[in-house]
């Protein structure tokens, strides 16, 4: 179980304990909590994706879901919610909206456990090529970690990545030499999903 998991699993474990509390008449002294921050992010949620569902005071409604090879998610007492396309702030709108109608004021939180459904491919001299899943907001400098860092023979100045966009080809370069020494920082871009960094 990764880290991000027991977070949520954390979490759900302090708010059912704040709920029994309650339960047993001591409503006036329990401090209701700040509700998580989610992270604004342009990530958009796809198939394979899991996300963690948070509802204050209903953990039976607090979960961890998959979201299905049609796009959609399954949740309690609810329709099936389509998810793919979605920011998690846009889904703790639609889940906020549509429980309404079953609970007074929900809280709802919507967190990014894991990202399968967005990809980049890093091939070359790295010392880990392979395929890997593309987090929110990872530039190139991060996915370089990820594959392990540079060979040793690897040309480092002259990176490039390549991406698809609309059936074009685009090639940006990356000098890894200057980024790391601060220079030339606008290199590091964001990455889109299915890019490919190539190391020569």
């Amino acid at each position: 179980m990764n880290a991000l998991a027991c977070s949520f699993q954390g979490c759900l474990v302090l708010l059912i304990a704040a709920i029994g509390i309650a339960s047993c008449g001591h409503h006036e002294a329990v401090t209701r909590p700040e509700t998580p921050r989610v992270a604004a992010t342009s990530y958009r949620l796809g198939p394979k994706d899991v996300i963690g569902i948070l509802v204050w005071r209903e953990p039976e409604f607090s979960r961890q879901v998959l979201v299905r090879p049609d796009g959609k998610i399954s949740f309690p007492l609810l329709d099936d919610i389509e998810a793919e396309g979605l920011t998690t702030l846009d889904l703790k709108a639609v889940l906020t909206e549509r429980l309404k109608n079953i609970i007074d004021d929900p809280e709802v939180t919507v967190i990014l456990m894991e990202s399968h459904s967005k990809n980049l491919y890093i091939i070359g001299k790295v010392n880990q090529p392979g395929t890997y899943p593309l987090a929110p907001g990872m530039t190139v400098l991060q996915a370089l970690s990820v594959a392990g860092g540079l060979a040793q023979w690897a040309d480092k100045d002259s990176i490039r990545i390549i991406r698809v966009s609309e059936g074009k080809e685009e090639l940006f370069t990356f000098d890894y030499g200057k980024v790391i020494k601060g220079k030339k920082l606008d290199q590091n871009i964001l990455l889109m999903p299915n890019d490919t960094i190539v190391v020569p």
